[in-house]
């Protein structure tokens, strides 16, 4: 199923919900004679299914936790500070200047990262030229961003698969719902028809509320790395720039 369709199937169980809704007061003169019950709580929500309601639900919070996670992860690890740390910079830049590439190598080598690896790929390629440099930092320097939005496409990967679980959990509580209308009579068939669309309902709403900061995040955090990735790169060719005019100093 794409995504494109999840709309249409989307307004078709909500029409199909709105029926049985509308079906319940016929049943609502036998359910007053029984004692007034308390509310459905979330917990007999999730337990009081079937097992693939609850392998459902399982998914569902493993999603959040991964969204969780992988928000954290991006926030402390997709930053200016920890990409490009302004101590190799500053170190590398010197050392460039003044023509040793060795202290260059080294300081790269003491702070491991993408810049690192960019750099460390045009000095290894030193002896065979300036143009061939620019090819091996242009193939790193790829290389780094496709790492880098791998980490960011996972949280748009989870942002996708909530809505699609709380739509797997809607269509499960909706073949509870039809079932129950076979097998119950009476007030129970009542009470076991609304668990099964409360049921329904409840994965849509949470899978939704999963996806919605997911993708959020995804946005944001794309936007950021991608600005991160436009610096890198601009500051590695300014790097090897200075390697090039002190070459050319001292020829």
């Amino acid at each position: 199923m794409t995504t494109k369709r999840i709309p249409a199937v989307l307004t078709s169980l909500a029409v199909t919900a709105a029926g049985l809704l509308l079906a319940m007061p016929a049943y609502a003169q036998e359910a007053a004679e029984e004692p007034a019950k308390g509310g459905t709580s979330f917990l007999s929500v999730v337990f009081g299914g079937t097992a693939m309601d609850l392998i459902v639900w399982l998914m569902i919070f493993l999603t959040s936790l991964a969204t969780l996670a992988l928000i954290i992860d991006s926030c402390l690890c997709i930053r200016a500070v920890k990409i490009m740390p302004a101590d190799l910079i500053e170190t590398v830049k010197n050392s460039l200047a003044e023509g040793d590439l060795g202290a260059a190598m080294e300081a790269c080598e003491a702070t491991p990262g993408p810049l690192s690896n960019i750099l460390m790929s045009g000095f290894n390629s030193i002896t065979e030229g300036y143009d061939v440099v620019l090819d091996s930092v242009s193939s790193q320097a790829s290389i780094e961003t496709e790492k880098l939005m791998q980490r960011v496409n996972y949280l748009n990967l989870c942002g996708q698969l909530a809505p699609m679980f709380g739509l797997m959990g809607t269509v499960t509580g909706m073949v509870s719902a039809f079932g129950s209308l076979g097998t119950v009579k009476g007030a129970a068939q009542t009470a076991a028809l609304a668990q099964s669309i409360s049921s329904a309902l409840y994965t849509t709403a949470v899978g939704l509320f999963i996806a919605v900061p997911a993708i959020l995040a995804f946005t944001f955090i794309k936007n950021n790395a991608s600005k991160i990735i436009l610096m890198m790169e601009a500051m590695t060719y300014e790097l090897i720039n200075t390697l090039k005019n002190a070459e050319v100093k001292e020829e």
